[in-house]
């Protein structure tokens, strides 16, 4: 006998019996809408219902229900399968309003007092109805007359429908698994009873491989909320499926009822940081994920956008799979709005979509517009950016794979020093190199860091570089010496604070993994402990009368009208300027032009300078100026 016909049984005894007692058949009230003539004909009538007991059984051993919560669930369930149900259910409730079964009713059906122990199986706290899969309504009732339901989705599932529970929609997804040594691991320690796992470092696709041999919901912990829990917990266990839920640092007011799905269900949990035992009652076991290297991320790009030229070129990017895959996916939209097919461009603009706009609460963020042609720097200068460049590329295969770099908490971040005059192209170098790494330009404002509060400069510059660590960007200290300067001897609390301060940014910058740029205007500034952390110092000379001539050039522009009367040659070996001031006089010799309504002349540039000198606060000697207007 099946547990549907069972309640099919039970129901026909219960219409019989009350028919034989009623002690007042004739009652004109009774049965207002379902006579004793109806209820004995829709008991005849009954057709057998579908054999759910195979779905049953499952449902039990996964919700761990024993006989008694299996028939009360049951019972509920009958209204859903047969309308007739509701009838009889209405009629031996002796309220034709209540079509479902109510305590009193379930309690009665299985021959169980109203008083006995059996109640509270169906009370807060039970297996039925902690786990969702039965609800008690009508709560403003006296506790036998609310009624029992089953919830739609429970329904669904024992009659073979598997969708998953509309209110998971945009929080619970399927991903392909990463095949990692570090998520099998994880699997192992589940597999041995251990409740949940911590994947540091991880991702969705690593915390779903570490479920073997069963589904995982992959759950965004930036859109879950209290409510959805339950929900999540009723659903995994429906489907045998553990829960990979992440990044925890999205969700960190949640942890602790996160956690007690462990309880339930296989927990994985993926993030950034460290686990801190203060988030929830228990602390997980935790794995760290090794973060890619540029050859795993070559094959994931390959896999995503199907070009090795493509595939390449971004196999730098310090990015983890689902990012590539965001990021690949974004590239095809933009491609495919402009009617062209997908380019580098469109990719590295996929890949900087997903810089956070953390770090630009701390730093001006400059998309690079500049390239090798609009800089002017002698060879060895040159050389420098370069040897910047080929770091950044090539950092995982000399400080990850040839372990050039091991141990001590070191990171596998790049930082180069410019040392050179004010307006001698170290910004705009800065500008060139993020421009050739595809990645954007954050600019620090020493404005927002340096604080004359005691320990905020260090909270600051901390914020900075935790931002920047996940960000594809070239971070840049202009002025650097202002807080990268020499310690000095402590003579009193000033000094002791500072040297704190440059003790910190010591090993903060050590242990960066991002690119960063300081410039300053006098090298010997800077303290001794930072020059040797870092990677290369370039040297940005004061321009020479070639570079002088081609900096003038490129300063006034092919679309700037000149006149004839205007001569290069001689502005630049007359006028020992750097390329900053030479831009400078080229932008109030094109204004003083368009105030006149002509084409540039060789004394709009004349005023210039001498308008530059008396802003550096240099003399304007006549003999310097002879002959020229």
């Amino acid at each position: 006998m099946t547990y549907l016909s069972t309640v099919e049984d039970q129901v026909r005894r219960a219409v019989t019996a009350r028919r034989a007692g009623d002690p007042n058949p004739d009652d004109p009230y009774r049965g207002l809408y379902v006579s004793d003539d109806q209820a004995g004909r829709f008991v005849e009538d009954l057709t057998p219902l579908p054999d759910l007991d195979a779905r049953l059984a499952s449902l039990a051993e996964a919700f761990r229900l024993d006989p008694l919560d299996v028939a009360f669930l049951v019972l509920a369930l009958a209204p859903e399968l047969d309308f007739r149900f509701e009838r009889l259910y209405g009629y031996l409730n002796d309220d034709v309003t209540q079509r479902r079964p109510t305590l009193r009713l379930a309690l009665e059906l299985q021959g169980l007092p109203t008083t006995g122990p059996a109640r509270f199986r169906l009370a807060p706290g039970s297996p039925l109805i902690d786990a969702g899969l039965l609800e008690i309504h009508d709560q403003d009732r006296p506790a036998l007359s609310r009624v029992l339901r089953v919830p739609d989705r429970v329904v669904g599932h024992l009659l073979g429908h598997d969708e998953p529970d509309a209110r998971l929609a945009g929080i619970a997804a399927v991903v392909k698994p990463d095949p990692l040594p570090e998520a099998m691991f994880a699997a192992d320690a589940l597999a041995a009873g251990i409740p949940f796992v911590y994947l540091r470092d991880g991702w969705p696709g690593a915390a779903a491989a570490a479920f073997t041999g069963r589904p995982a919901l992959v759950v965004d912990a930036n859109a879950i909320d209290l409510e959805a829990l339950p929900v999540l917990a009723r659903e995994a266990r429906l489907r045998g499926a553990g829960i990979a839920l992440g990044p925890v640092e999205s969700a960190v007011p949640l942890l602790r009822s996160i956690t007690d799905l462990a309880r339930h269900v296989p927990l994985v949990m993926y993030g950034r940081q460290a686990w801190d035992p203060l988030w929830a009652r228990e602390s997980p076991l935790t794995v760290s994920i090794a973060p890619d290297d540029t050859a795993a991320r070559l094959g994931r790009w390959l896999d995503a956008v199907g070009s090795e030229e493509l595939a390449v070129a971004l196999s730098s990017y310090r990015l983890g799979p689902d990012q590539i895959t965001a990021a690949a996916r974004i590239a095809a939209q933009r491609a495919r709005a402009a009617g062209r097919p997908l380019s580098l461009a469109d990719l590295r603009a996929g890949v900087l979509s997903h810089n956070g706009t953390g770090l630009e609460r701390l730093a001006r963020r400059i998309a690079p517009a500049v390239g090798w042609a609009d800089l002017v720097v002698p060879e060895p200068t040159r050389r420098g950016l370069t040897d910047v460049i080929a770091r950044a590329r090539h950092r995982d295969t000399v400080l990850g794979r040839w372990r050039m770099r091991p141990g001590g908490g070191r990171g596998r971040g790049v930082t180069a020093l410019f040392a050179g005059e004010s307006g001698t192209g170290k910004t705009l170098a800065a500008e060139v190199v993020a421009a050739e790494l595809g990645m954007d330009l954050y600019v620090v404002d020493l404005a927002t860091v340096v604080d004359k509060y005691v320990g905020e400069t260090e909270k600051n510059l901390d914020r900075i570089f935790t931002e920047a660590a996940g960000v594809q960007g070239v971070l840049l200290f202009d002025e650097a010496d202002a807080i990268f300067g020499k310690r000095s001897a402590v003579q009193d609390a000033h000094d002791r604070y500072a040297n704190l301060e440059s003790a910190f940014l010591l090993q903060r910058m050590e242990s960066f993994d991002g690119i960063a740029v300081l410039t300053t205007n006098l090298r010997a500034n800077l303290d001794d402990a930072f020059t040797r952390r870092l990677d290369v110092i370039t040297d940005f000379p004061v321009p020479d009368q070639a570079q002088r001539l081609s900096l003038w050039d490129r300063c006034l522009g092919p679309s700037l009208p000149r006149s004839p009367d205007v001569d290069l040659a001689l502005c630049a070996a007359r006028f020992e300027l750097s390329g900053g001031s030479i831009r400078s006089c080229a932008v109030t010799a094109a204004y003083l032009a368009a105030a006149a309504d002509r084409p540039v002349t060789m004394a709009d540039l004349v005023s210039a300078v001498q308008q530059e000198y008396r802003k550096l606060g240099r003399l304007v000697r006549p003999d310097e100026f002879a002959g020229l207007g």
